[in-house]
This record gives structure tokens, sequence and C-alpha cells, in this order.
């Protein structure tokens, strides 16, 4: 398992689709604000080098202990949501929105996801304030499965997609 800092050097993928401006300690505050909750500081690391968009293919996977509706083995994360409000992106402030639309659990932070699977900040148990697991939420057939205790953990764990069974 590789190190949050070796990942954070090669998280990031190519292109500008889901980039938000770079962030701010203005667009912070906003989000926690909005969110009612402390983002993780592993999170906002990884906001600050690119504020959301492509994860590269060496980290667009995690792998999981048990089947998913997506997978025998891992989900995909191929894109991390940032903060902000560039027209046309999807953000982490309208997790909110997204969350009554879904009828997701709350307090949520979703990271990623399309509606039917997401992959969320999980605060039930730590509270607004605490460090946060990271789960998997399908939404079809009202499961979820824990990842990992942390953003950071889950970070460390991503793996590449293509070392999986098609």
């Amino acid at each position: 398992m590789a190190r949050f800092d070796e990942v954070m050097a090669t998280f990031w993928g190519a292109g500008d689709y889901g980039v938000q401006p770079s962030l701010t300690d203005e667009l912070v505050r906003e989000a926690e604000g909005v969110l009612g909750v402390t983002l993780p500081s592993a999170l906002l690391d990884l906001l600050r080098v690119q504020n959301g968009g492509n994860v590269a293919a060496d980290h667009d996977a995690f792998p999981t202990s048990r089947p998913t509706s997506w997978s025998e083995d891992h989900v995909p994360f191929d894109g991390l949501m940032g903060i902000g409000r560039r027209d046309g992106m999807t953000s982490l402030l309208d997790t909110p929105y997204l969350v009554e639309e879904w009828g997701l659990p709350a307090p949520l932070v979703l990271l990623a996801g399309d509606g039917h699977c997401w992959i969320g900040l999980d605060y039930r148990t730590c509270g607004r304030d605490g460090e946060p697991s990271v789960t998997w939420f399908e939404t079809d057939p009202d499961t979820e499965l824990l990842l990992a205790d942390d953003f950071c953990s889950f970070v460390e764990s991503l793996t590449a997609s293509r070392t999986y069974n098609a």
C-alpha cells in the first residue's frame, strides 16, 4: 500500500473535465458551511493540487471485501468532485441536493458517483467535526459498504481498474 503523499503526487489524471477553479480558503469555508461538516485535511490537500477532475488510471478503483452491483471485487473511482460552482460541473457543494434526490443518509459528503452508485464521506458515526469513513452507496438495492475508516486510508488503498477482470 502506497503512502498518501506518494499517491498524491500521481493522483490526478489528464483532462479538465470536472476541474473547478483553484481551491481557496474562502471556498473551503463556504463548502464546510453549506455541507455542515469539517472536511478531512487529506481531501483538502488533494483538492489544493487540483480542484476535482479525473483520477489517474493507477488510482481509479477501490478493492472490496464483498461483491456489489458494480463488480465482484472492486468499485470505480475515476473522478473526484471538487469544490466550486463552475457551470455544468457537479461539485461537493451539490451534496445536499443529491443526498435528498437519491434518498441517501445524512450527514454525508458525496465524492463521486452517478446517481445509482456513490462514494461518500460518511459522518453518521464520527459526527460533523470528526474524521468520516468512506462508504459505497447503491441507491437501487439500497445497500452500502464501508470502504475505509478515513479518507487518507481510502486514497492509499486505491488501485488500477485494469488489474481486475472485466
